[in-house]
């Protein structure tokens, strides 16, 4: 019973969410090729710099040849990560160098947690990454900190109980493959984008005693960077022309924020957040005007899950709880219907009861994207009995199925008679023992509970060395109702 459990425990992660990872990581590894021919423009620029003017622009290309240096090592190592995990999860299947869509087998969730978490290679990932940022922020003269701290930010964190949750807990712990797949993708796309905007700044070194009055520069303008599979993704494309000589005014909301016009703001909640704001800057008549703008983001969790906290199953009778999310979208525009169970939210879960007579449940999501409900999809769960716990004699910390005992933990006025999945069970649920027989030297005496009576126990202190203590038809009350009559417990005082 318990081989046929820890098959089941496996999360189910449905095609449609491993078929979405494979989108973002495609989409990952297509910005880290434009990013990477934007660097070797740069490292290009910087040569011919250097050959046109070697007394002014040497130190500028010395720091970029460290930057190519320190990039691609940690580059390396995330792709040697992913590499790893491949091999793992693919064996002599494995390609190298494979994306999230090359891959063969994408849900399995333990090769992240063996990989990362037991063998400790996701604090070294940390460490490399730390080391990373420190270097471009000391590279840059300081002059990137903020922007360098949010991208490359691996602090703990704190879950809603106080419980500390580790950086590398968020990409390795109970997450498929595909999931911390591309969340390395991200890392790598994220190194060579710093690495870009650190070039950048470097380059602008070269020209600093310069005179510069304007700078053309091309942006696209999001509507939002997280888009539903179906829904339309929006995108403004201008070219900005900025005087260099002026530090225009930026203000959010009412409020002045930094001369670099950095807008940083902590997420809390989920969903869309909107703001305003205004640019303030002298025009070519020495007048101060004023342009407005509007902008908003999206706030959501790591990842898309629907996960059992108990078990991959449900059973019957029992209130199985369940978390479900969906990124960019607040918990109360999600709306989640059951066919075959009741269904109700305590504690920001999702309580799921199954009916007496129902054999299998499917869990169906909707959210409401764009002012419309749209399903996000469904999972379907069998539904079976809670199994038969087991009986145990607990005296202190050991618990005693059958064997030999001692006199002391056998006459312990707070042993009791329990009923669980054992130490080494998938489930911990509570049961209460009502009644029990004890059979002592042939004599059988009934008691009431999960304790010996005081005739029980004066009895068996008379037992000599080699005694055989039976207790029988032992019932014990389920979570889900329902009385069971378990195994006896059969010991020999020793």
């Amino acid at each position: 019973m318990y081989l046929v459990l820890t098959a089941m425990l496996a999360l189910n992660v449905s095609a449609d969410i491993i078929n979405g990872y494979a989108e973002v990581d495609d989409s990952l590894h297509s910005t880290i090729d434009m990013v990477e021919a934007n660097n070797t423009w740069y490292y290009q620029n910087f040569k011919a710099k250097l050959e046109q003017n070697p007394e002014k622009t040497q130190e500028w290309y010395d720091r970029a040849m460290q930057v190519n240096t320190q990039a691609d090592s940690l580059y390396n190592y995330v792709q040697a990560f992913k590499d790893q995990l491949v091999c793992m999860a693919d064996g002599s299947k494995a390609q190298k160098n494979a994306s999230v869509r090359q891959m063969g087998k994408k849900d399995d969730t333990n090769i992240p947690h063996q990989y990362g978490l037991n063998e400790g290679n996701g604090t070294i990932l940390k460490e490399k990454i730390i080391a990373y940022r420190e270097f471009l922020k000391q590279i840059s003269n300081n002059r990137l900190n903020s922007e360098l701290d949010v991208t490359f930010d691996v602090s703990d964190g704190t879950a809603a109980d106080g419980k500390v949750i580790k950086w590398e807990e968020t990409l390795f712990h109970e997450m498929p493959v595909c999931a911390t797949m591309t969340m390395l993708t991200k890392i790598q796309n994220d190194v060579r984008t710093e690495e870009s905007n650190v070039l950048e700044w470097l380059d602008n070194q070269t020209d600093a005693g310069d005179l510069r009055v304007n700078k053309l520069k091309a942006y696209v303008i999001p509507k939002s960077d997280y888009v539903i599979r179906g829904a339309k993704y929006s995108a403004q494309i201008i070219l900005a022309a900025i005087d260099s000589t002026q530090n225009p005014e930026y203000y959010i909301d009412g409020q002045r924020i930094n001369n670099d016009g950095i807008y940083e703001v902590v997420a809390s909640g989920t969903g869309l957040k909107k703001y305003t704001g205004q640019i303030a800057f002298l025009n070519n008549m020495g007048e101060m005007e004023y342009l407005p703008f509007e902008s908003s983001y999206s706030v959501g969790e790591p990842s898309v899950t629907i996960s059992n906290t108990d078990l991959n199953i449900m059973y019957r009778g029992y209130e199985n709880q369940f978390s479900i999310s969906v990124p960019g979208v607040s918990n109360d525009k999600v709306k989640v219907s059951v066919a075959g169970a009741a269904v109700n939210q305590r504690g920001g879960l999702w309580i799921i009861k199954p009916g007496d007579a129902a054999k299998s449940v499917t869990i169906s999501v909707q959210a409401e994207i764009e002012g419309k409900m749209q399903a996000m999809g469904s999972q379907t769960y069998r539904v079976k009995a809670l199994p038969k716990p087991g009986a145990y004699f607990k005296s202190g910390d050991t618990e005693y199925a059958e064997g030999s005992i001692a006199r002391g933990a056998l006459l312990n006025k707070s042993a009791e008679v329990i009923a669980s999945y054992g130490p080494d069970g998938l489930l911990d649920l509570p049961f209460t023992i009502t009644g029990f027989k004890v059979n002592i030297n042939g004599t059988l005496s009934d008691a009431k509970g999960n304790k010996f009576t005081k005739e029980q126990l004066d009895k068996l202190g008379n037992l000599k060395k080699g005694a055989l203590v039976a207790i029988t038809d032992i019932h014990a009350k389920g979570p889900d109702g329902k009385d069971s009559r378990l195994s006896p417990i059969l010991l020999t005082l020793n």
